[in-house]
């Protein structure tokens, strides 16, 4: 198995992002968090920026985290307003700013009324929910004339002639566990622009962004963390060992290493 694929609507686990793995009370969740967010942060506030976020924008960040995002939004980028939305917001605690709005909701939640927007972000979001092509449509119903609609997602492109690797065989347990535990699929993350286009944005674009995977990095430490907290899920599939998953961890951690790790499609669209 190279990824996580279920048909959109279904889910293979019951169980959520944040409950049933990745518990943000855990002491170690934000800084596995942090580690993605060095990684990614760069690239998605480029994206951002290039859309003209700027003086006088508001701006939904969905499933907010540790607020890089919002920060950069409201410092860097001198947002007008942002509303910083999760399900768990304790670790936005310290980001205090009379333009910051946190929202402590589900965004599944069919009463949830944030307003309109003329920016709405969800970076590693959809992906863990039920319902995703749903989602889409109500965050682009969020979006005031002219607004734009940013989603990025994981993408797997895996070494498909390297099946037996502890990393390859580590790698996929963790989308099997994903999608078994909390119902996770990137099947349709390819999609995303069709689904921006259905929905009636305009200038629709996407780009696809893998960071080098190199020891010591924080994307490396970002996907050892990952695997540790996951080890019972990953051991639980049958795919890996306890001695798999070590041996996965030291390449990680090893100038050996040499994979073209996951990375993350953006698409964006632009209510007319």
């Amino acid at each position: 198995m190279t990824g996580s694929h279920v048909p959109d609507g279904a889910r293979a686990g019951a169980g959520r992002y944040g409950r049933d793995l990745f518990e943000p009370q855990d002491p170690h969740e934000a800084g596995r968090i942090d580690a993605g967010a060095l990684v990614y942060d760069p690239v998605t506030t480029r994206r951002l920026r290039a859309l003209g976020a700027g003086p006088g924008w508001r701006c939904l960040e969905v499933g907010a985290g540790t607020g890089t995002v919002a920060r950069w939004l409201l410092e860097e980028a001198g947002a007008g307003e942002v509303v910083a939305l999760d399900r768990d917001t304790g670790a936005l605690a310290a980001l205090e700013s009379p333009r910051l709005r946190v929202l402590t909701a589900d965004l599944t939640d069919d009463s949830l009324r944030p307003g309109g927007f003329d920016l709405v972000h969800a970076r590693f979001v959809l992906m863990h929910l039920p319902e995703r092509r749903r989602l889409v449509s109500r965050l682009a119903g969020w979006l005031n004339p002219g607004g734009w609609l940013v989603l990025g997602d994981a993408v797997e492109l895996p070494d498909v002639l390297d099946t037996s690797s502890a990393y390859r065989r580590t790698m996929d347990a963790m989308w099997q566990a994903l999608r078994t535990t909390i119902g996770t699929d990137t099947s349709s993350v390819p999609a995303y622009p069709r689904f921006l286009r259905e929905e009636g944005l305009r200038n629709v674009a996407a780009e696809l962004v893998c960071p080098p995977l190199v020891a010591g990095s924080p994307l490396a430490r970002f996907w050892s963390e990952t695997w540790r907290r996951m080890r019972p899920a990953l051991e639980a599939t049958g795919h890996v060992d306890a001695e798999a998953v070590d041996e996965a961890l030291a390449y990680l951690d090893s100038p050996r290493l040499a994979e073209l790790g996951p990375g993350m499609a953006m698409a964006w669209g632009q209510r007319h």
